[in-house]
């Protein structure tokens, strides 16, 4: 049995569920709840970094970043499910860098908040980030991915990020974002995982 190191609310460890879920493979994970912040967690003995998601295999080794977990799980499940060969393949990788991107600079204003005591909190270092969120949907705005009969990664990964936006930002970027608003409902009304994986707390 594979083991994922995630925890609920992580968009990153979403995606990976979600990719488990569409492969098929999901019967042959258990999801182990990780505390990133406790020094004692096993998780800083899984991954050096100390990070989620990680993926435990069967003989004990790890596999780390999200988007490695996902390439090994399309290689289980016979490969080219959620990356794409040919040209196509950089095409979802590209969309799913930039998703997983604005999930970064998302995450850093939460941990920015979260963290650091009011008084040494760096505005404009908030701003910068927060500033790479606007680009990103900005540019995903002007040229939302084209679905096709089943999710790739880029997909995947973009749906991850909007919902993370959702859950964190109270879903502040829809009045701005209509095309991506109803990419994502239709993403949602299409792909199961979706709302399998939503967090509920």
């Amino acid at each position: 049995m594979l083991i994922l190191r995630s925890s609920p609310a992580s968009p990153f460890g979403r995606k990976v569920k979600m990719a488990a879920l569409e492969l098929g493979l999901m019967d042959q994970i258990e999801i182990v709840v990780a505390d990133t912040n406790d020094p004692a967690e096993p998780l800083r003995q899984q991954n050096p970094l100390g990070k989620i998601p990680t993926l435990v295999l069967n003989d004990g080794t790890t596999l780390f970043d999200s988007r490695v977990i996902v390439d090994y799980l399309d290689h289980l499940a016979g490969g080219g499910r959620l990356i794409p060969a040919g040209g196509e393949r950089f095409v979802q990788l590209r969309l799913q860098a930039l998703a997983d991107g604005l999930c970064d600079a998302a995450l850093l204003q939460v941990y920015e908040t979260r963290f650091r005591p009011e008084e040494g909190r760096n505005a404009a270092w908030v701003a910068n980030q927060a500033s790479k969120v606007s680009r990103a949907l900005a540019a995903l705005e002007a040229a939302p991915p084209v679905y096709t009969d089943r999710p790739r990664i880029g997909e995947i990964a973009l749906a991850c990020a909007l919902g993370y936006l959702d859950l964190r930002f109270a879903g502040t970027w829809r009045a701005d974002h209509p095309a991506l608003v109803t990419w994502l409902d239709a993403f949602a009304a299409k792909v199961g995982a979706f709302e399998a994986t939503r967090f509920k707390g």
